[in-house]
Order: structure tokens, then C-alpha cells, then sequence
């Protein structure tokens, strides 16, 4: 796959893919939250301040909590494990799909069937309907059927192949969820942590973050914004699988001369003094304080969390 062969190129110049700026951040909306009367207190660490009636996510935090929601993703593919995308709202489908397709992982965008990871033995009986449905579609089986039976059975198959489409050949639980919208997906994550799957999510001013084991406060709304995050956590995937790929190159090459293995896999990269090109635009948005007043322009205020967040908290109880 094209995204692999990428991600090749990345890790062997000392570079990540999934690299994230916030010129990015800021030109897909991220910083963007919900209306001051439609938040969640335990939001407050993560605002920055108010304009217009519209709070402002804090993106030196965004941009911090992403690199670790990344890395984290990252090790999991790098372990040969599974990654689930969930994300059902109207602006997430097609992305949750398409990037989870990119990366090889499997997704749910229409609709999270309760009990799906919970009861997964039942889901697993609807994957096999599916699968058996799919087999009677294009063997020939149909035709041997009268019309109204066909049509009965191909209704079924249309509304299995929509729950279950991005999840058929998902033959056991999987190590991780991303999701988008912990509170649009809340029966997903509680479902994840009662079976102590780790949830790493996209986390609006109206979620609680507490329910989420990596957060990346963000904008769930904007559909770029939910592009840019799926196609980022898809592009640390590919890196994940790349290095278990790596990994397994580098085994097979034991007792083998070390100059025979490219400088680039061999060590810590700082410690040989590689370059690192495409982490240039990412490393100075990380080192350097961001002046979010001048960046947002005039009319925001800075949020004073220990009076205003608090008295809106006590207002809403």
C-alpha cells in the first residue's frame, strides 16, 4: 500500500508521519468548542478561553496529547495489534471509513450495536448471516429462490452489510478504539472499559475526559477537523505496522555484518546525528509558546478557570 511506503520513508529519515502542526490544527477548526452553557467542567484544563459566546480550546494542550495518543497507537500496530475507528455521526462516516480502510483496520460509522464488543460472541452469529448472505449474492443461490424470498434476504443483507460492513472480517476483540465524540459514542467506550480496551478519542468542551484513556481535545463537529485527526491517528497505525515490519527485517539479518543493515534502522537516531526533515515544520510548533491571543486575533478572552469555569459549573447544577 502507497500509505506504507511512505511511512517507510518517514521512519528511515528519523521522521514521523503522523506529525501534526498547528497551522493544521488552526486551519481545520480544531480550537473551535461548544457554547459556553453546553460544556462539561471537567473540561476546563483544556480551554483556553471565550469568544462570543463560543469557548476555544487550549492547542498547545491539543497538540501535546495528540503526540502521545499517537505514539500510543503507534506501539499498538507496532505489536501486530488490532484498531478499531468509531465514529457514527454524519460529518465522521465517510473519514472513519476511508481512513481506517487506508491504514487496514476496521471501523464502525453508521451504528454501534449495543453489546458489541460486550456480546461479541451474538455480533460474531450476525457476521457469519452476513458472510453467508454474501456468498448466496454472488454463487448463484438467488436465483433458485422465488423473487419475494430474494428480496427478503437482500433487505437483510443491506442492513447487516451496514452495521457490520467495516467489522466482517474483525475475527476477535480488538486492542484499541479510536473514536470520535466520546459522548455520541459513550455505549462504545463504556462497553471499551469494561473490558479494559484502551479508548483514545477526539474530546469536544462537552465531553467528560475522564471516560477516555488518551485524550485529544478537539473539535468533533467540523468536518475537517475530524479528516485531519483520522487520517493523522491512520498514518501512526501505518507506522506501527511499518516497524513491526522493520523489526522483523532486522531479526532475520541477526548474525548478519552491520553494515549490511541501512544506518537509519540501527540505534536512536539522535544518537547518529540523522536528519530529521520531516519533523521540522511539527518540532518548532512543539518547542515554541504559541501566542494564542495573537493567533486567534482580537475579541478572545483568556479564560480565568478557577472563577468563570467554576461558576458556570455550579450554575449548571
Amino acid at each position: 500500500m502507497e500509505i506504507l511506503g511512505l511511512a517507510q520513508d518517514a521512519i528511515q529519515l528519523g521522521g514521523s508521519l503522523a506529525n501534526i502542526t498547528m497551522k493544521e490544527l488552526l486551519e481545520a477548526g480544531v480550537h473551535f468548542g461548544h457554547q459556553t452553557k453546553r460544556w462539561n467542567p471537567k473540561m476546563k484544563e483544556y480551554i483556553f478561553g471565550e469568544r462570543n459566546g463560543i469557548y476555544i480550546i487550549d492547542l498547545q494542550k491539543t497538540l501535546k496529547m495528540f503526540k502521545e495518543a499517537s505514539k500510543f497507537v503507534s506501539e499498538v500496530a507496532a505489536e501486530g495489534k488490532l484498531v478499531l475507528f468509531v465514529g457514527t455521526k454524519r460529518q465522521a462516516q465517510d473519514a472513519i471509513a476511508e481512513e481506517a480502510k487506508r491504514c487496514g483496520m476496521f471501523y464502525i460509522n453508521q451504528r454501534w450495536l449495543g453489546g458489541l464488543l460486550t456480546n461479541w460472541i451474538t455480533v460474531q452469529k450476525s457476521v457469519k448471516r452476513l458472510k453467508e448472505l454474501d456468498e448466496m449474492a454472488t454463487d448463484g443461490r438467488y436465483e433458485l429462490l422465488p423473487k419475494k424470498e430474494v428480496i427478503k434476504l437482500e433487505r437483510e443483507r443491506k442492513h447487516l452489510q451496514a452495521n457490520l460492513a467495516g467489522i466482517k472480517n474483525l475475527n476477535r476483540l480488538p486492542d484499541a478504539l479510536f473514536v470520535i465524540d466520546s459522548n455520541k459514542e459513550q455505549i462504545a467506550v463504556k462497553e471499551a472499559r469494561k473490558l479494559g480496551i484502551p479508548v483514545v478519542a477526539v474530546v469536544d468542551t462537552n465531553c467528560d475526559p475522564s471516560e477516555v484513556d488518551y485524550v485529544i481535545p478537539g473539535n468533533d463537529d467540523a468536518l475537517r477537523a475530524i479528516r485531519l485527526f483520522a487520517s493523522k491517528i491512520a498514518d501512526s497505525v501505518a507506522e506501527g505496522v511499518q516497524l513491526a515490519d522493520k523489526s522483523m527485517i532486522e531479526s532475520t539479518n541477526v548474525g548478519s555484518s552491520t553494515e549490511e543493515i541501512p544506518q537509519s534502522f540501527i540505534g536512536d537516531d539522535e544518537e547518529h546525528g540523522l536528519a530529521n526533515p520531516t519533523d521540522e515544520a511539527a518540532a518548532p510548533a512543539e518547542a515554541e509558546e504559541i501566542n494564542m491571543e495573537e493567533v486567534l486575533g482580537k475579541g478572545v478572552r483568556k479564560q480565568p478557570v478557577s472563577e468563570n469555569l467554576e461558576a458556570a459549573a455550579a450554575e449548571q447544577k
